[in-house]
């Protein structure tokens, strides 16, 4: 073994992934010299780039191995890819990018027939600088930014909402429609591949908070037709670029799961008007110094960057939907308020609010057993993650410079809301509005280079066309 001895050992192998126990290392401690010993002890054949395309699928390029300096070339240098065919604005005449792995992102794939070594990659363009158009480089440079204007380090945790279907046979005990939170076997069919998901997931090194059966159920009528079960996995808090990795790959080992047991697998907005939707809501904790900040449950008890993230995404929560609501369907779910938001307010512990602050809970003796979250409601299952969360960084950063936040949140807690449908107060119902939205405060987007200007364009022209 290649291991430097005094590289910190694992004090326990409870919650980390296979790679961490076969190494004995936190993933945040390897090196190059940690994968070759992988490769080699556990005869990897195939070593798979991963990376996040801009429609916000991950792609993947693959290689075999020819020797021990090809693996270090690959890790150390990546791999060349065309731009112009995963990003927009990225010119044709142009448009070579390098993949770059990012080792403490390494994984073994569990999907994989021969024994492959996955890592997810950073995108470098030909000046050997972080491509701008590239979602890692958008949501790394937000987070970086939020943490040098406001001294706050965001972190996130998603809470993936998911379908599972499949045909519909007299011998299966199924519960009714929209009836399903928290059930269990026999009636809830797809709790086995929720089980499995969230044991994978670990495995590969994504922290899990906890998983259960959703209220969102789909009868079928008949036996062929197919009957829809809704779950969730919530994450852990996690720095936000790799919260936002975390949620992209717990959705890849969901689809693959319903794969392989021949189900079907969709976080689409809605399956069925008048039914529960997919959310993708998230929790963001501020912390400052290394502590999560309290957010407190009345403006007078809250910390500064609470304040500040909330007027944030209460200013900007329309056009961060160009990012976290990109289907047309997104509208249904919004409108038919099955405990989607669709007005601009928020409070303690109102599944109304587009901005909810959940009780946090604490043991018999007071103690806090997780930190305080702020949840933003508003994002669905068609949400571009690492674009959402580098939008929400982007809205903590304007709210530290408003002057006026105590004032804003005053006028946008539920207690002091009134008319909560009408045109001032409401999110908005439409593509054109959300471009609208998005045209009023490109500028939040835009700072400090995070968002391109030629970007934003493209997402306004797109979503005032009206034509999805």
């Amino acid at each position: 073994m290649t291991r430097d001895s005094e590289t910190p050992k694992m004090q326990s192998d409870l919650g980390v992934s296979r790679l961490e126990r076969e190494l004995g290392v936190p993933a945040a401690q390897w090196t190059l010299d940690h994968i070759i010993d992988v490769v080699e002890k556990d005869n990897i054949r195939l070593i798979s780039l991963m990376h996040m395309g801009g429609d916000g699928w991950l792609k993947a390029l693959d290689f075999v191995p020819r020797s021990v300096g090809h693996l270090r070339d690959i890790f150390i240098g990546g791999e060349r890819a065309d731009g112009s065919s995963l990003f927009r604005n990225v010119p044709t005449g142009a448009s070579d990018v390098v993949l770059r792995p990012k080792i403490e992102t390494a994984f073994i794939d569990p999907f994989a027939p021969e024994p492959t070594l996955a890592v997810l990659c950073r995108h470098v363009g030909a000046d050997g600088q972080p491509l701008p158009q590239s979602p890692d480089t958008i949501v790394q440079r937000a987070y970086e930014r939020a943490r040098v204007e406001t001294g706050v380090d965001l972190w996130a945790l998603g809470e993936i909402e998911y379908f599972i279907g499949r045909l519909w046979t007299h011998s299966d005990r199924y519960g009714k429609d929209d009836h399903g939170y928290h059930s269990t076997t026999p009636v809830a069919f797809s709790q086995p591949l929720r089980r499995r998901a969230m044991t994978l997931l670990g495995e590969i090194g994504i922290p899990i908070k906890y998983g259960h059966a959703e209220v969102g159920y789909v009868r079928a009528m008949a036996p062929g037709e197919v009957v829809w079960e809704q779950h969730e996995v919530e994450l852990a808090l996690t720095p936000l670029p790799r919260a936002a990795e975390c949620v992209a790959l717990t959705q890849w080992v969901l689809h693959n799961l319903a794969l392989e047991m021949g189900m079907d697998c969709s976080f689409d907005p809605i399956i069925g008007e008048g039914h529960a939707g997919n959310g993708l809501h998230f929790h963001f904790s501020p912390m400052v110094d290394g502590v999560h900040t309290a957010s407190g449950q009345t403006v007078a008890h809250m910390q500064e960057p609470a304040k500040w993230l909330i007027g944030g995404l209460a200013t900007i929560g329309g056009a961060l939907m160009a990012l976290g609501n990109r289907d047309p369907r997104s509208f249904v779910r919004i409108t038919q308020a099955k405990e989607a938001p669709s007005s601009v307010f928020w409070g303690a512990r109102d599944r109304r609010a587009l901005i909810r602050l959940p009780v946090t809970v604490t043991a018999p003796d007071g103690r806090v057993l997780s930190p305080p979250t702020i949840e933003f409601r508003l994002p669905d299952g068609s949400a571009h993650s690492h674009l959402l969360l580098a939008g929400v960084a982007q809205a903590l950063s304007y709210g530290s410079s408003l002057q006026n936040i105590d004032e804003l949140l005053a006028n946008t807690a539920a207690k002091n809301v009134t008319g909560l449908h009408s045109h001032g107060s409401r999110v908005p119902t439409s593509m054109p509005e959300v471009g609208q939205a998005l045209r009023t405060h490109r500028a939040v987007l835009e700072a400090g280079g995070v968002f391109l200007p030629a970007a934003i364009d493209e997402m306004i022209t797109h979503l005032e066309s009206d034509a999805l």
